[in-house]
This record gives C-alpha cells, structure tokens and sequence, in this order.
C-alpha cells in the first residue's frame, strides 16, 4: 500500500542534528516552545548540538508526569485513532480498556499491520506500558518487552503489568542494550520526535532486528520535514512495505476524546499547569490541535522491514 505523496515526502531536510530551532509560524506561544525543548512537540528544522541536555529535559518531563498522575490515570501517551471509513474494523475491547478505546486503536493500526503471534517484540519509548500490555494481551506475540528511556516509567510498568512473557527495560533509543539481530519485530508509536538523532535510532532498529524482521512505526513530524523520515529509513537498509498518512484519524480521535481528557485535566491537574497540559494533550483550541487542523503537522505510519540477506547497513547511512 503506498498512500505517499512523493512531492511533499521528498521535500523534507535531514534529521541527523540534534536541537531543532523553533518556527514563528502557527505553533509559537510559550507552551508549545517549552514542550518542544523538553521533546514532546516537533520542530520544523534542526540546527545541530545539544544531545546530553535535549534527553535529560525529556526524561525530566516523563518523570514529571509520573509525579502528577499520583491516581494513575495515564497508562497511554498518544493523541488516539479513530476510523473514519465505516468498513474499517475496530477493536473489540475488555471493559476495563474501552476507556483508552482511542489510543488503542492507534496501537491496533500500527502493530496490527503484521501478524505478531509467536513473534519476539520490541517496544522502544514504551512509556506508561499501555500500549505494550496492550500488544500482549491482544496480538499474542511470543514475548514483548517494552524498553524506555525514563526510569521511573520502566519502574511503574513493572510495578503494573504482570502478563507472562511481557517485561520493560531502561535503554536508549539510540544506543539499545541489545545484541544484534534480537528481535523479530520493533514497535515505535509517537515517540521518535522526541530522540535527537532519529538516524541513529533507525540504525539501531535495523540491527537489532533479525533479517526478514519489522519496524512498524507511528508518528508526527512538521510537514516540511516528513520527507526526512523516510530518507532515514531507507539509509538504514529499511524496505517501505506500506506508508500512510494518517493525520485526520488522529485529529478526529482528538475531537472525539477531547471532553474526557478536559474533565480530567481540571480533575487532577493544578491550575498553573493546565495550559501546558491541554497542548501536550491536543486538546482543541490549543496550537498542537491547530498544527493539525491547519495541515503544518502530518501524522504518517509505517510497515518497514529489514532485507533476509541484509549485511550491515548501506556505508554512510
């Protein structure tokens, strides 16, 4: 399946730098430019340096919101999927998960691409390990481990979860305390917009995945520099099996759970701190629910997968 278009995907810069500078356009204000240096919103272009400090504000930001949802209510960190063809089947959920009916579809749609039974999977940026459980309990892969960069994160999920064959590790997207060819599949939703070098990640998924093995991949990124992405991609040795753009399922999840999330957000979250959490949230009316609307922001998803004879990766990749 190939819903890309070639103009805008391949109009995009690179993405090997580290400290993206912010754009003047739509999406300034005060709290998408902090959440954008603690890693949770995209930038438009990048300008190089900064790594060490780029990470320990994002994992600060992650260790903050396991201090706030004292009452645990936050086990999914994605801004959800909603079908919008009426053919297109859902997922029939247990009770207790309907409530994060929207964040798991998106889970269903990215790692429901390939059939997982059996399989050996990795999560990487599995944060509050919703998604991971999820994966598990549902798609029936042989083991998933959920690895994460905040340790605080790996501490709740393993506090939390307690399925056979699922487990979470502390690691670097970057850096993966793995050996090579480890995994069948790698799983990545809405979680490379906050790594500095998103080749490095791409390399490291590539090699920790056995030849024949999946990447299936979520996420947002500034239209101008989706075509950077895929450029990523293929540098590493990656063959684009599907690619689709799926920036109105995400909006219209948004609007569909945005009065839930804004009962929450007054419920459990201080006053001073509610602006900023209602643009991490996307709630409507905020600038990441505009960048969205607007178009500035896509949302793509991706089935990738490493070659049966792959070697090392292409040299210069």
């Amino acid at each position: 399946m190939h819903n890309r278009d070639n103009d805008q995907a391949g109009s995009g810069i690179g993405m090997a730098a580290t400290v993206e500078a912010p754009n003047p356009g739509s999406t300034g204000g005060f709290y998408p430019l902090v959440l954008r240096w603690f890693g949770m919103l995209p930038f438009q272009r990048s300008t190089g340096g900064g790594t060490t400090i780029r990470k320990r504000l994002t994992r600060g930001w992650y260790e903050f919101l396991s201090f706030m949802d004292r009452r645990v209510h936050l086990m999914f960190m994605n801004y959800g999927y909603a079908p919008l063809d009426p053919g297109e089947p859902t997922v029939d959920l247990e009770p207790g998960d309907a409530k994060n009916r929207y964040f798991i579809q998106l889970y269903h749609r990215v790692a429901g691409a390939i059939d997982l039974r059996g399989k050996k999977v990795l999560e990487v940026g599995s944060g509050r390990g919703g998604g991971a459980s999820f994966v598990k309990r549902y798609l029936r892969p042989g083991s998933m481990t959920g690895m994460d960069y905040a340790d605080r994160a790996v501490a709740f999920c393993r506090r939390t979860y307690h399925e056979d064959g699922l487990d979470f590790a502390a690691g670097d997207a970057e850096h993966m305390p793995w050996p090579d060819a480890s995994f069948d599949v790698l799983l990545n939703v809405e979680s490379s917009h906050c790594y500095p070098h998103m080749d490095r990640f791409v390399r490291e998924a590539f090699r920790v995945l056995r030849p024949g093995g999946h990447l299936l991949f979520a996420d947002m990124r500034h239209r101008d520099v989706i075509g950077s992405v895929f450029e990523s991609f293929r540098g590493a040795g990656f063959e684009i099996v599907e690619e689709q753009e799926i920036t109105r399922n995400v909006l219209r999840a948004l609007e569909l759970d945005n009065d839930r999330k804004s009962t929450l957000i007054r419920r459990e979250v201080p006053r001073v701190f509610r602006p900023m959490f209602r643009c991490f949230a996307g709630m409507a009316g905020t600038e990441s629910f505009q960048s969205f609307a607007s178009g500035e922001w896509v949302y793509w998803r991706f089935v990738l997968r490493k070659p049966e004879a792959a070697g090392d990766a292409p040299a210069g990749a």
